[in-house]
């Protein structure tokens, strides 16, 4: 598939005088001034996160109200119930906040709800609601959803349960008619950072627990490696606050784990330091898995388990959920693309809309998403449930998949989502509506460099810059995540020096010379490519810097992205 190279630029005088100040190789000083590290006190904070620079929780607005409300549950013996959503975000707000309320409140009044994602849905539920009632909650706290459940909030009162919503989700105008609503992207809500999952405004609520109640903050550090968990899986920007929890949680992952993820780390065999890689990649999947495939619930009790004993019961659970899950989207994804290549008009259209009664409603969502990889446009993966059609939609880089789904909301009987993804439900007779629709209003409206994926190449770097030092410091640039991303880099010029070859039909394994210098590095699914290095003349590449190790040796290899014929 045909890439996009756009290599980004920062102000040279403002690159020299960083450089000046810090003295490393003037590649990674360009990096730092393209996010917003232009001064040697920005780049120390970078370098050097502090706890200490956490915000204070009693910015956020209504944090006194939920507090109030708590205590006064605590002291009357209230039951409160912790309702969070099915994902990796939702069950370790759940976990995090339950554990926490189980110290200061009687045990037994404390109990943990998750909706079951094909009986009730996504966010607060009318089936969660009446459970609090038959069972004589009278709060609870959601995390991680609640900010648009208005109606059933509103519900919940006439009931006499109160809700306290922790939510990081963008409010409607018109807010539910919460006792207290912690979410920093609410209006007049001085909070200095917007950017956190539903896990981190849980935190807020328990560091403001915490010193209501003279806790020792040590006590919320204890939370650090679920936060980091939940802000990995979450994709959240890895800036300010979440950089500084995400750093903090991965220490703790490495040295002192939560029971649930040391089970998830057992069980997947990992035996090196995790990074924040590892962690969306083998960790969240596997706890994700869970409510797409079964019952969240269970990834909750991994988490909350007083033993590793417990925890690896539910974890070998959650191991088992993600076996099914991969075979699942793996045999949905082949069927969807060969739906796709028998048809010569789906092929050519710029949106993809792919429909089957059978396929699985918790998949459908990454199926999307893989369809994306092989055919660079819009998706929607539809699927039947109930009597209805129930689908997701994935969206490439920079077009407004929400705006668009919008459009075709004639077709639908309800639809929500953002910029980049969203759901929908359909009556199965308006099927082919839809897919004219949606085709329609993305043609007229995405740029046709919209279905070019784009590589977006930090900087540009000689063979002979890269150092085990320069390594060192890339790696003191984790946790990466959006808008930190581990850094691109572009080589000019390079030749293949003979030993190139393909490995298992897929894969290249690239020897590459540079002035002299010569490095080797791994192309994943890039053999479509190998003709390039046969023609003896100089090459682009892009690729990241690794460290591989193999017969306990470790050396540093290039990562492979893409290449051209050097212009």
């Amino acid at each position: 598939m045909q890439k996009r190279w756009k290599i980004l630029s920062a102000e040279e005088k403002i690159i020299e005088a960083l450089q000046k100040d810090l003295k490393i190789n003037p590649v990674l000083c360009k990096i730092l001034v393209e996010r917003g590290l232009s001064t040697f006190e920005a780049a120390k904070k970078y370098f050097r996160p502090q706890l200490s620079e956490l915000h204070d929780p009693w910015l956020m607005k209504d944090m006194d109200k939920a507090v109030e409300r708590i205590d006064a549950a605590v002291s009357s013996r209230e039951k409160i119930l912790v309702f969070g959503d099915y994902d990796v975000d939702g069950t370790t707000s759940v976990a995090c906040l339950y554990m926490f309320l189980q110290k200061i409140h009687e045990p037994a009044l404390v109990e943990f709800y998750i909706p079951n994602r094909y009986r009730e849905g996504y966010g607060i539920s009318k089936a969660g609601i009446d459970f609090a009632n038959e069972n004589g909650f009278s709060l609870i706290i959601s995390l991680d959803c609640g900010i648009k459940s208005t109606d059933l909030i509103a519900y919940a009162g006439t009931l006499g349960i109160d809700f306290i919503v922790c939510d990081h989700h963008l409010p409607d105008e018109i807010l539910p008619p919460a006792v207290a609503i912690l979410n920093p992207k609410q209006k007049n809500c001085n909070y200095p950072y917007k950017e956190l999952c539903g896990c981190g405004v849980g935190l807020k609520l328990i560091t403001a627990l915490a010193q209501h109640y003279s806790i020792d903050e040590n006590e919320v550090f204890k939370y650090l490696d679920l936060v980091a968990t939940a802000i990995a899986a979450d994709i959240v920007p890895m800036t300010g606050e979440n950089r500084i929890l995400a750093y903090y949680g991965l220490k703790k992952v490495n040295d002192n784990p939560n029971f649930g993820i040391k089970a998830l780390i057992q069980l997947s065999s990992l035996k090196k330091e995790l990074s924040i890689n590892t962690v969306v990649f083998m960790i969240a999947p596997r706890v994700n898995a869970a409510g797409r495939m079964d019952d969240a619930r269970k990834a909750v009790q991994m988490f909350i388990a007083s033993t590793v004993e417990e925890a690896m019961h539910y974890a070998a659970m959650l191991h088992s959920d993600n076996t099914d899950r991969k075979e699942t989207d793996l045999s949905i994804t082949e069927e969807a693309l060969a739906i796709i290549e028998k048809d010569e008009v789906l092929i050519k259209r710029k949106s993809t809309v792919v429909f089957q009664p059978h396929w699985h409603k918790g998949v459908v969502g990454i199926v999307a998403s893989r369809l994306i990889e092989k055919y660079y446009r819009p998706t929607v993966v539809l699927t039947r449930s109930g009597e209805v059609l129930a689908g997701s939609a994935r969206s490439v880089n920079g077009f407004n998949l929400y705006e668009a789904i919008h459009a075709c909301r004639d077709c639908l009987l309800g639809y929500g989502g953002h910029f980049a993804a969203a759901g929908m439900t359909l009556l199965p007779e308006q099927a082919e509506a839809f897919s004219r629709k949606f085709e329609e209003i993305v043609s007229s409206t995405i740029k046709p460099d919209q279905l070019i994926p784009e590589i977006i190449i930090d900087a540009e770097i000689q063979f002979s810059d890269i150092s085990l030092s320069f390594y060192r410091i890339i790696c003191q640039m984790e946790p990466f995540g959006p808008e930190n991303m581990r850094p691109v880099f572009i080589a000019k010029n390079v030749f293949n020096t003979g030993y190139s070859k393909i490995v298992k039909d897929l894969h290249i394994r690239f020897s590459l010379k540079q002035h002299d210098v010569v490095f080797s590095g791994i192309g994943f699914n890039l053999a479509d490519q190998f003709h390039l290095l046969n023609q003896d003349k100089p090459l682009d590449i892009i690729f990241t810097i690794d460290e591989n190790e193999w017969n306990d040796q470790k050396h540093l290899q290039l990562k492979m992205i893409d290449l051209r014929l050097t212009e």
